[in-house]
């Protein structure tokens, strides 16, 4: 069965899209970008983008403990060190699949960072 999860964008009903989406015991999380924190630096946008996948897999029944892959988008090379720390604070006993691109722009051009998630439960019943 599909669960759509909204999250807070005023753009999800306009493009088409959600947070992220469940079927069964897997969830996508959308490419999340760090609102509310525009104009941090990468450690600071990568935290609150974190933060905000945090969150939706817990509106969608599940913890960061099932993340299975995560996918960074930078737009800057240079922030890879600071972006994995973060990373690691978060995913570093999980260890998730982890892909790291550096892209030339993203939607909003103070952005530094982007990122997807996917999580498997143990169980569909979950």
């Amino acid at each position: 069965m599909r669960n759509n999860i909204s999250g807070a964008s005023p753009y999800e009903p306009v493009i088409g899209f959600s947070r992220a989406v469940r079927i069964d015991n897997t969830i996508h999380v959308s490419g999340t970008g760090p609102v509310g924190a525009d104009e941090g630096n990468a450690e600071t946008q990568t935290r609150m983008v974190l933060s905000i996948i945090k969150s939706v897999l817990e509106k969608a029944g599940a913890r960061l403990e099932d993340v299975v892959r995560t996918r960074m988008y930078l737009t800057y090379a240079e922030d890879w060190e600071s972006v994995g720390k973060v990373h690691g604070e978060f995913f570093g006993v999980i260890r998730p699949a982890a892909t790291m691109v550096v892209v030339a722009k993203l939607l909003n051009p103070a952005w530094r960072i982007e990122i997807e998630a996917d999580a498997v439960l143990e169980c569909a019943g979950k």
